[in-house]
């Protein structure tokens, strides 16, 4: 699996833990890292975000993490784009249900937040978990809100 991540300068020190986390615990994952490259190399979030939702947007990955200082800049901007369901994370069961009931393909964090030990535990919270997985008893329930959701996406992103 291939996944993206970029970060500003708020979010920098959780993303560099992250990106480590991912390469020395996850063989099975390709990161594809947009920066920042260093602190002294600062870019806004609004400038990172659209990175990681055009790779998941255009395939070149399957799944993305942007982290700012609370995570909800990076959202917005992501969810800007069509094809992009980006949660903002803060802890473990966030992480999972982002996953779980919203099929979140991009997850976002808080680098003000989320220290860096829980920011890799929620990491593998999001990535362990399947879309409706937990919750079959609501599986129709939950298909049909994404399918919903998917529907007015294409009536709004024209």
């Amino acid at each position: 699996m291939k996944l993206a991540i970029a970060s500003d300068l708020s979010g920098f020190p959780l993303a560099r833990e992250i990106v480590k986390h991912l390469n020395e615990n996850h063989p099975e994952i390709e990161v594809i890292d947009y920066g920042i490259e260093s602190a002294d190399a600062p870019k806004p979030y609004f400038e990172q975000a659209p990175k990681v939702a055009k790779a998941v947007q255009g395939g070149l990955a399957e799944k993305g993490i942007l982290i700012c200082g609370t995570g909800q800049g990076m959202a917005i901007v992501a969810n800007k784009h069509k094809g992009v369901y980006a949660c903002v994370v803060d802890d473990l069961f966030s992480g999972e249900r982002a996953k779980i009931v919203n099929n979140a393909n991009v997850i976002t964090m808080g680098g003000w937040i989320t220290a860096p030990f829980l920011g890799t535990q929620i990491v593998d919270a999001w990535l362990a978990m399947s879309f409706t997985q937990k919750m079959e008893f609501k599986k129709d329930f939950l298909t049909n809100a994404f399918n919903q959701v998917v529907a007015i996406e294409s009536e709004n992103f024209k």
